[in-house]
């Protein structure tokens, strides 16, 4: 009797997921795009969320299959509900620039800011319910933001988003954006003279992208666009360096105060533009030789085109904005105060608190016999990269100086020279320990990853996500890509 309790019990369990998952792309939704453009203001205690505008516009890019996102990851989900039956229809994780400034000193200080975020859903039949929810100190998804949205609302704004002055280039194409991951790659720093430069920036950007796994064995899968818009400058601010230049989506260096970290607030000229076309992810190609980039899940990524690790930035950071993978490095500046919850298990596929090897969240891709945690290599490599931690932030601050006091060009290149040879050099050095070890091309549990140097721990030794240069993913990156991709494309 038990037994049949317990398989009944089981039954019921199945049949509720499959209904949750049962939804008709055709009964709720039209082939367009709908988007909720909104304002989310606070500090590190307080959130408001008011809506700005509402859009209606384009085809619908993302699948008509797939509609709710089960992948468990992101701080934040948007969740439409349909509002006559109360059924979920369409659901999204995400992060955004606004957590990220909560986890700051200044938040932390009842310093109030606001940024502008936007919800992209198929466009509604019928009314809906839109709901933001958010995590709490124990990951649990909590209600911080509900509306009603009629799509016979009259102030919603109709096929007015495109920019007329953008030009679109089908960089990769590959058939119907329902059944592909659509891709667009946005100009900043741009100027009229330099279109021919982005149009073999963006061949060379698309090229790369299909070249790496698990990309490559997808291409056939994937639409990468291309959309120019002149900037009046060449270039993208860099105020530690009191550079500003004026550009078309305005992203900058010292995002939340990190000297290479680079973001826009204008969430709503970058909307404009990438509606232009189709699209699941959004790429910014900034026109900088500087390093720098940035990535937020489901959100945007940023990366620089003219840096000798600009390859590596490129794929890393779309890592964190359309895989929602977690950087695995932890020597490294960053712009955050505790972004992980302590003893808190992360909610991102690639980082883990967990030791016990029948719940790690990888534990099917251990290596046999691998010990957990796996005893690496771990105090020389730590003192080998914070030696140069130390010096790439003298030598950046050196560059700033110059550039603040308007040296000769020459003098800035010839210290700019010097901080990129030492910084390949570094990464060499790196690459070269890391792959000495026992444990190379093993899965295990590798202490130090997310930002912690204790308590923190990544599946391999190396991987896109934790040091510099030409690598691929770890066997677990590479995997969840692999499904992220199956989401949108199935």
């Amino acid at each position: 009797m038990k037994f049949t309790r317990m398989l009944m019990f089981s039954l019921m369990i199945l049949t509720a997921n499959f209904l949750a998952q049962s939804v008709s792309f055709n009964d709720y939704f039209s082939d367009q795009t709908m988007r909720v453009d909104y304002f989310h203001i606070g500090d590190a205690t307080t959130e408001v969320v008011t809506v700005d505008h509402i859009y209606q516009y384009g085809i619908w890019a993302g699948s008509t299959k797939n509609l709710l996102d089960n992948f468990n990851n992101g701080a934040y989900y948007y969740k439409i509900y349909d509002a006559a039956s109360g059924k979920l229809i369409f659901s999204r994780g995400f992060d955004s620039y606004f957590k990220e400034y909560q986890t700051s000193d200044e938040a932390s200080k009842g310093i109030k800011r606001t940024y502008h975020e936007s919800a992209i859903i198929p466009f509604p039949k019928n009314k809906i319910k839109l709901v933001l929810e958010k995590r709490d100190k124990q990951n649990k998804l909590n209600e911080v933001f509900s509306t009603e949205i009629d799509p016979s609302d009259l102030y919603i704004i109709k096929d007015n988003v495109k920019d007329k002055a953008a030009k679109v280039y089908k960089s990769h194409f590959s058939g119907n954006p329902h059944a592909k991951v659509d891709v667009v790659i946005l100009a900043d720093g741009y100027s009229a003279k330099d279109q021919k430069k982005f149009e073999k920036d963006l061949k060379r950007y698309t090229n790369l992208l299909i070249n790496q796994e698990p990309f490559k064995k997808s291409k056939d899968r994937f639409n990468i666009y291309g959309v120019f818009k002149v900037s009046e400058d060449s270039g993208i601010d860099e105020p530690g360096a009191n550079i500003y230049k004026n550009t078309t989506l305005s992203t900058t260096f010292y995002s939340l105060g990190s000297e290479r970290y680079v973001l826009t607030e204008d969430n709503k000229s970058m909307r404009d533009l990438a509606a232009y076309v189709p699209y699941d992810a959004i790429y910014i190609m900034c026109n900088s030789p500087r390093y720098g980039g940035g990535g937020i899940y489901n959100f945007y990524c940023t990366f620089v085109s003219d840096n000798q690790f600009s390859p590596y930035i490129f794929l890393h950071e779309f890592g964190h904005s359309f895989g929602g993978l977690a950087d695995e490095y932890y020597t490294s500046d960053v712009a955050y105060n505790e972004f992980y919850t302590a003893g808190l298990e992360p909610v991102e596929p690639n980082i883990t608190r967990v030791l016990d090897p029948k719940n790690v969240k990888w534990k099917e891709s251990l290596s046999e016999g691998i010990a957990v945690p796996t005893l690496w290599e771990k105090e020389n490599y730590d003192k080998m990269d914070l030696t140069w931690q130390k010096e790439r932030r003298e030598l950046n601050k050196k560059i700033a100086e110059l550039k603040r006091n308007r040296v000769l060009q020459k003098e800035v290149d010839a210290v700019q020279n010097e901080y990129n040879m030492k910084d390949k050099l570094h990464s060499d050095e790196v690459d070269q320990y890391l792959m000495k070890s026992k444990f190379w091309n093993k899965v295990g549990v590798f202490e130090g990853a997310g930002y912690s140097s204790n308590g923190m721990y990544r599946s391999m030794l190396d991987c896109l996500m934790f040091s510099k240069g030409t690598k691929p993913f770890c066997k677990v990156c590479e995997e969840h890509v692999a499904k992220v991709i199956n989401q949108f494309a199935e």
